[in-house]
């Protein structure tokens, strides 16, 4: 089973934004323990992958070890972690990817606090 991260200022900002709908929300993201390979793949950044979740007219971004999440099948993962990072809308999709891409290429994956 892979383990998912939320990271506090994303949970924070699903609790404010979706309020009532922020259960259903945390449920959909939990959902990746029991199937990692869901969502689609945007991108790699050193070695990390890029994923996104869609939910409405949002999406929701996470990371992941790139090289685990390939070569292995779905009983051999583990210890894998699924950390989610950001959350945007449509218009800011592009903006957000790019915001992601850069913390990661500048500090790394530990930059997502």
């Amino acid at each position: 089973m892979a383990k998912v991260e939320i990271v506090r200022s994303l949970f924070q900002e699903i609790e404010a934004k979706f309020k009532g709908e922020s259960h259903e929300i945390i449920d959909l993201l939990e959902s990746l323990e029991s199937s990692p390979h869901k969502g689609k793949l945007l991108g790699n950044v050193s070695g990390i992958v890029i994923k996104e979740l869609k939910y409405k007219n949002f999406r929701f971004y996470f990371i992941t070890d790139g090289f685990r999440l390939k070569c292995l099948n779905q009983e051999k993962i583990v210890d894998l972690l699924l950390r989610f990072v950001r959350m945007s809308d449509k218009n800011k999709q592009q903006q957000t990817i790019d915001e992601i891409k850069y913390v990661l290429r500048t500090i790394g994956a530990g930059g997502f606090q």
